[in-house]
């Protein structure tokens, strides 16, 4: 059965909670465009040095590291709608706030205001989408997260691109909110996930919300697999997450987070415009609209991965793209090695390396991460572990967001893409070894993946997972 079929089966609500919590991907994607544009003429206005552009696109990161940090505690306390709601209000006001700022320091304070609201919302999201989704379209509707995101960006350079005639970067900045005040007028309508209901005691809103997403299911029979697992999860917290069974699990997540960041894919969207000059290219429409070409690949590469997540399997589609990348990263390393007065084919080929760079990350890191950050831990561990994946995350996010310019201008052009095809090849290696195959594995199922060493156990005679008892402790490998 296709994807598009699973959608259309799947009731109403269902849809809406993923795709409502999905769009605030939207705020997230277009603040990573916005600044790209915005920073030609920030930087002419306040007569920015090459660390002061980096110390203003790193300040948004640096925030969002923060939010990430506090994000899965905050989810569990107030609940994962709540999160929501009061993410997109301050993401409004913030991005006001960046539009009127009058200096440098005004302008850091928002975009770290700003990244903090943003770190909360990685960790959320996913959660509140892995938590509601029926499980045959749980991965196409994580995904949609990605799209969401990668549509952000399109529109943000789009923005930037249409202001840039008048050098308006404060509505490009400003115009941030727009999106925020969408996204917060469909989340508020919507209900909290059923396993964060039954986490607070609150059983009967939590069979309301699984009736409402998943009426077919025996919904008495899901409530009590979901008490039988809270209760099981004794703790809950970052202590349990460095012991094992957990410990793999945790070693992923982290990992993985690490090298989706790390290899450089937040480098192409903050400074496209600058790899584009590098390449030879002039003038506004060059510098904005190339960059918003690639994201429309990007987005198709997006929906191809949306097609196949919850068909092919997570292990096939994630290594796929990071081999792309690698590809793309050999094509790049010799565009710059050859062309030192660029022109002509050199450049069509650094455009092409450019574009295959960001359609193999957008097809296998960008969708994959929000898919695993959803399903690799248990319900009451699942925002502390998306937590700690977003925050390995961002963490790398900061190292390339303060840093590239400066390696650009250092190692030059061959130099960085050289270092970012090691780090892909690496991380190629790392999802190998760590990665499980969770298509269509329901949560708990995934759950006892860890807690058996790391190996699906095996169905009964019937076909059913038994339920894991006190077992030796698995091994890290």
């Amino acid at each position: 059965m296709s994807i598009l079929q699973d959608l259309r089966q799947t009731p109403k609500l269902g849809l809406l909670v993923g795709g409502a919590a999905a769009t605030i991907g939207v705020i997230y994607g277009y603040d990573m465009s916005n600044i790209a544009g915005a920073l030609l003429f920030i930087t002419k206005q306040f007569s920015l040095s090459t660390s002061q552009q980096e110390l203003v696109t790193t300040a948004v990161v640096a925030g969002e590291v923060l939010g990430a940090l506090v994000g899965g505690w905050l989810s569990n306390r107030v609940g994962r709608k709540a999160c929501m709601v009061g993410l997109a209000i301050g993401y409004a006001l913030f991005a006001v706030l960046s539009a009127m700022s009058s200096d440098v320091p005004t302008l850091l304070i928002a975009r770290l205001l700003l990244g903090l609201t943003i770190g909360v919302s990685v960790v959320v999201v996913p959660v509140f989408v892995a938590e509601s989704a029926p499980a045959n379209v749980r991965g196409a509707l994580l995904v949609a997260y990605q799209v969401a995101t990668v549509f952000g960006i399109i529109v943000g350079y789009l923005a930037a691109y249409a202001l840039a005639g008048t050098g308006s970067w404060r509505w490009m900045l400003g115009l941030a909110a727009i999106p925020a005040i969408i996204v917060l007028a469909i989340v508020i309508k919507l209900p909290d996930t059923a396993r964060w209901y039954m986490m607070r005691g609150r059983t009967d809103d939590a069979r309301r919300t699984l009736f409402a997403i998943e009426p077919h299911t025996d919904v008495d029979a899901e409530l009590a697999e979901m008490q039988r697992a809270i209760s099981e999860e004794r703790g809950g917290g970052l202590r349990e997450m460095l012991r094992v069974p957990y410990l793999r699990a945790t070693v992923f997540v982290v990992g993985l987070g690490f090298f989706i960041q790390i290899t450089g894919i937040n480098a192409v969207v903050y400074y496209s415009p600058r790899i584009f000059e590098a390449m030879g290219f002039s003038g506004n429409a060059a510098l904005l609209l190339l960059p918003a070409a690639v994201q429309v690949a990007s987005l198709i590469a997006v929906f191809v991965s949306l097609s196949l997540v919850d068909r092919l399997g997570r292990r096939p589609v994630l290594l796929t793209g990071i081999g792309m990348m690698v590809a793309a990263n050999v094509l790049l390393v010799g565009v710059f090695m050859a062309g030192q007065d660029f022109g002509g084919l050199l450049t069509v080929l650094g455009f092409l390396g450019v574009l295959l760079f960001t359609v193999g990350f957008t097809f296998g890191f960008g969708a994959l991460v929000w898919v695993y950050a959803g399903e690799s831990f248990p319900s009451r561990l699942r925002s502390l572990g998306a937590s700690a994946m977003l925050t390995s995350d961002l963490v790398a996010n900061v190292l390339v967001a303060a840093f590239f310019l400066t390696m650009l201008q250092r190692l030059g052009g061959a130099g960085t893409f050289a270092v970012f095809g090691v780090l892909a090849i690496l991380g190629f290696m790392f999802v190998r070894k760590f990665a499980p195959e969770t298509k269509g594995r329901p949560l708990e199922e995934i759950q006892q993946y860890w807690e058996n060493g790391g190996k699906w156990p095996e169905p009964d005679a019937v076909g059913h997972i038994p339920a894991q008892e006190n077992t030796e402790p698995a091994v890290v490998r």
